[in-house]
């Protein structure tokens, strides 16, 4: 009899302990994750789209950035290691993308692999400062390029530019995370993406850069890198192209971000 009342108090001690620092977000359950604290001071110093959130919206964004790092093998290539500060703020571009999504978190991409900058790409023989390879489960990043994407508030952002390819492809992959983005909205996305193509085809459109004209998928990324660098004026520009992203990722710029 007392070693059963001993058990059921450890138990629930160690219960009690485990919920500690655990916090809801969307129905979903975030469990403290080793590396939150350190993850914690690098966003403080440098992630600007962490900064402006509100304290609650800031633990949720510490702790998804820390579980993404937990899920991924970082793969230095041509360098020595991939640091915490590198992993903290790459998988924050990720987490920034898809803060509207509480279980979204890139799960098919397994590995991310980081050069200190551009680097020789087999895919298409060219040299690449990022791209993602749907079949070696791989997002790849120039570090260099990476930073100078947060550096300048220009319309260019390589982290959002490739986590924008990932998230697309994300979404058609039969997982636990297949088809978060709503199909009406994004339907309505492309039809109004295929019209701001012609437009960037034609030299009628000066916002987006001529890149995103290249296809859908490259329109996306693109029109994701100025919907967090410039939503300001790609609202005014393109007020319902802006107004449908907003739908589709489930957040607003330009607003103080809430958790949905």
């Amino acid at each position: 009899m007392v070693y059963t009342i001993l058990l059921i108090v450890i138990v629930s001690y160690f219960y009690r302990q485990g919920r500690r620092g655990q916090l809801e977000y969307g129905g979903f359950t975030l469990k403290p994750t080793f590396g939150t604290a350190k993850v914690k001071g690098y966003l403080e110093k440098y992630f600007t789209f962490y900064q402006a959130l509100p304290a609650k919206s800031k633990k949720v964004f510490e702790k998804r950035v820390a579980y993404f790092i937990s899920c991924k093998e970082f793969v230095p290539r041509e360098m020595g290691e991939v640091s915490w500060e590198m992993k903290a703020l790459i998988s924050a571009s990720a987490i920034q993308l898809t803060f509207g999504f509480p279980k979204v978190h890139l799960s098919y991409f397994r590995h991310i692999l980081v050069y200190p900058e551009q680097f020789y790409s087999t895919i298409n023989k060219q040299f690449h400062k990022g791209e993602v390879n749907p079949r070696a489960k791989t997002i790849v990043l120039g570090w260099k390029h990476f930073v100078e994407g947060y550096l300048e508030k220009d319309g260019r952002n390589l982290g959002l530019h490739e986590m924008a390819h990932a998230l697309r492809l994300e979404n058609r992959v039969m997982n636990h995370e297949y088809n978060f983005l709503d199909e009406d909205v994004l339907d309505s996305w492309e039809m109004q993406a295929t019209h701001a193509m012609k437009e960037i085809a034609d030299g009628t459109e000066d916002f987006f850069r001529t890149y995103g004209a290249t296809d859908r998928e490259e329109f996306f990324a693109v029109a994701v890198e100025n919907f967090f660098e410039r939503p300001t004026e790609f609202s005014k520009k393109h007020p319902k192209l802006y107004a449908t992203l907003c739908n589709l990722l489930r957040q607003d710029p330009k607003l103080l971000i809430k958790i949905k």
